[in-house]
């Protein structure tokens, strides 16, 4: 799989989702962006989060108080550093996306903080206001 995400993904993506990299902050493309749309996985196109959910941290990274659905990301320990933190995987494909922090807004009092470069925009489209087109991805 990792492989085939080298073919597609830029050697910097390939850095973050493959190899648990993270991208200098203030830097990413999405780290100020307020389209509203929703944000995917760059490796596999698995919907993540929603603009709506999209807040300024003042840390430099994209960040989220909520996953699109909670079965679209996936968490586990990471003892890397000296203290602990709870990194972020994409569900479906098993990229590195980054790590989940508790001193976000409530409701849920969480910061996904999310690398720019683990991740695409969909812009939300106005062609039909009030429905939402089917997607299995959600």
């Amino acid at each position: 799989m990792k492989d085939q995400w080298k073919k597609k993904l830029t050697p910097e993506q390939a850095h973050v989702l493959c190899n648990e990299g993270t991208e200098r902050a203030f830097t990413g493309k999405y780290w100020n962006h307020h389209e509203p749309g929703t944000y995917r996985c760059a490796a596999c196109g698995n919907r993540l989060f929603a603009s709506t959910d999209k807040f300024d941290s003042g840390t430099g990274w994209p960040s989220f108080s909520a996953p699109a659905a909670k079965e679209a990301v996936s968490t586990k320990h990471d003892f890397k550093l000296l203290l602990p933190r709870t990194e972020v995987r994409c569900s479906r494909c098993g990229g590195h996306l980054g790590h989940v922090f508790s001193d976000g807004p409530q409701p849920t009092g969480k910061r996904y903080c999310i690398n720019s470069l683990a991740l695409d925009f969909e812009k939300k489209s106005g062609k039909h206001p009030g429905k939402r087109k089917k997607n299995p991805d959600g």
